[in-house]
């Protein structure tokens, strides 16, 4: 059995939807800037890199997501290579500490990135909320910022992403 030509037509959503209605398309706010997103180096969750991905392109980051279980030599290969304005290191399993505290430090020893940006965050621990001291010493080891995990965590987060510079496209 066929559909009548008028049921058979594909429904148009999104951006597509206004283009059909005629409408025009709404300015975009395009970053000039990439965004290097990585799971730990012992973390194989995905699902938080693909949300981070997702909202970093949605404000207009080009993005660079590496995946779950990033070695340190891909991330500062990587690094090097794109000049990012923002390295961002999420963890799901609770490895978070101590993969990045070895991350960065592999990072940092490169001279050409010792200024790029570079943030953590997500669960850190396996037993909950890490120490004040632990965070420190995130901090002390090169992360600009870590984010808990949780709902300031992520307001924190997006403090910072609004922070950055854009221009608007049209």
């Amino acid at each position: 059995m066929s559909l009548p030509a008028e049921q058979n037509k594909p429904v148009a959503t999104g951006p597509d939807r206004r283009a059909a209605a005629g409408q025009d398309k709404p300015a975009v706010a395009k970053r000039d800037a990439t965004v290097i997103v990585a799971g730990g180096t012992s973390d194989s969750h995905t699902w938080n890199l693909v949300f981070l991905q997702l909202l970093l392109e949605e404000m207009g980051f080009d993005v660079v997501n590496l995946g779950p279980c990033v070695p340190t030599d891909l991330l500062v290969a990587e690094s090097l290579a794109r000049r990012p304005a923002l390295l961002v290191v999420s963890s799901v399993n609770g490895h978070g500490y101590q993969d990045g505290i070895r991350m960065i430090g592999k990072v940092r020893e490169r001279a050409e990135l010792s200024a790029v940006p570079a943030v953590i965050g997500g669960k850190l621990g396996i037993a909950g909320a890490q120490s004040a001291e632990q965070l420190a010493e995130l901090i002390d080891a090169g992360y600009d910022a870590v984010f808990d995990d949780g709902a300031e965590g992520i307001a924190s987060f997006q403090r910072l992403l609004d922070s950055l510079p854009q221009r608007v496209l049209t």
